[in-house]
Formats: C-alpha cells, structure tokens, sequence
C-alpha cells in the first residue's frame, strides 16, 4: 500500500475522531476525556479515544488515539501525543491557540510517523436566546520519511438547548495528493441529570459517499 494510501484510509475511517476541542483551554488540573465508537452499514468500525489534561492555565496536553477495523479486515490505526497553548492574550470574545503534535499512522504492518501543527478559532455566541459556541480547527500532519502531508480543517457548531441537551452539527474537510475529502456530522450531546458524564449520538456521512454513513456512539468527561 503507498504511504499516500495509509492517510486516504485513515481519513475515511477517522473523519470524527476525538472532540474538537477549539481554541479553549482546560484549567490547571483539570481533565476531559472521551471514547467513542462508530459503524457503518457494511460493518467497517472504529474505536477512539481521546484525553487532554490542564498542565497550566496556558499549557493543555493530551492524546488521540484511533483504531479500526475495515469491512474486509483491514486493520489501520493512529496515535497523536499534542500540546496547546494561547495565541495573545485572548481576553476578548475570539479565542486564539496553537497546537503542535506528533504521532504515527499505519495500517496493517506498515507505519508512517508524522509531525502535526494546528491553529484554532472559538467564540462563544447567542441565537435566539440559546447559547452556543463555533469552532475552526486547522491542522497539517507532516509525514517524517515521505513528502506527503495531509491537511484538514474541522469546524463545529454547537447550540445548549438546555442544561441536559446540546447538539452540535460538524464539517470535515481534508486534502491529500490534490484530492480533497469532506464529511458532515450531526449529532446530539445528553448529560442525565446528577450524572458526571455526556453521551453523545450522531452519525457520520462522507459527502458524495452517503452509503458509508457510520453511526457514532460516545462518552465524554470532564473531571
């Protein structure tokens, strides 16, 4: 398989992988995680995921981790350890950071380490009375013994309807070897009451590709 090939599959396979997390950081010594699993009609799987921890006020480190098991048995998977911090002093309503990261990804016996550097944008907003936030997250992963580099810009939107339901509509872009791939993610966000975790339900559609659909079951926490 060409080490071209291992980041198309990974990219079909993780479009919704880990939580976007913006620009906002986590305060010094707390915790949010998250794992999550999705299966499309053809039983191509993936399990993920996903911790980043407030080191300090403004330093966030984490990992995103990514497994999944195509429909003919091939098996890929990737692992990224990251930092964050502020870009400026963010006191205003547009929150700024930087991301720097390494990793490897591979499928089957063959892997390929990579070097990731991201920038992100939130703001929190009002509709109609109902709070929520939106967020662009760009990134390019560069592969350390290939020339190839894959680039990807996540975006998110999200709405609290109340104390217990939020939802969140999500779009994924990423370009490889001048082809570009996208992706549309609706989902909803519960938290029961009295309970410390969220559950997250959604799906997961390939624009152009909606017979690989996948539905997304997750867990986040925050602690």
């Amino acid at each position: 398989m060409r080490s071209g090939s291992i980041f198309v599959f990974l990219i079909c396979s993780f479009w919704a992988t880990g939580t976007d997390a913006g620009a906002w950081l986590r305060e010094k010594g707390t915790s949010f995680t998250s794992v999550s699993f999705t299966s499309t009609w053809f039983r191509d799987t993936t399990n993920t995921s996903y911790l980043e921890y407030g080191w300090r006020d403004d330093l966030t480190i984490g990992t995103d981790i990514g497994y999944a098991t195509s429909s003919q048995g091939t098996q890929s998977g990737y692992g990224t350890i990251f930092v964050r911090r502020p870009l400026g002093k963010n006191n205003g309503p547009n929150k700024w950071a930087y991301e720097l990261g390494v990793g490897a990804a591979w499928v089957d016996y063959i892997a390929i380490p990579y070097l990731k550097t991201g920038v992100s944008w939130g703001r929190g907003f009002t509709f109609r009375d109902t709070p929520g936030w939106a967020s662009v997250d760009a990134s390019v992963s560069w592969a350390l013994t290939t020339s190839h580099h894959l680039a990807k810009v996540d975006t998110t939107v999200g709405l609290n309807f109340t104390s217990v339901t939020t939802g969140m509509l999500q779009l994924y872009l990423a370009h490889l070897d001048r082809e570009t791939y996208a992706s549309i993610a609706p989902s909803v966000v519960i938290k029961p009451r009295n309970a410390k975790y969220r559950l997250q339900i959604g799906a997961d559609s390939q624009l152009g590709n909606p017979e690989y659909t996948a539905i997304k079951i997750g867990l986040w926490r925050e602690f």
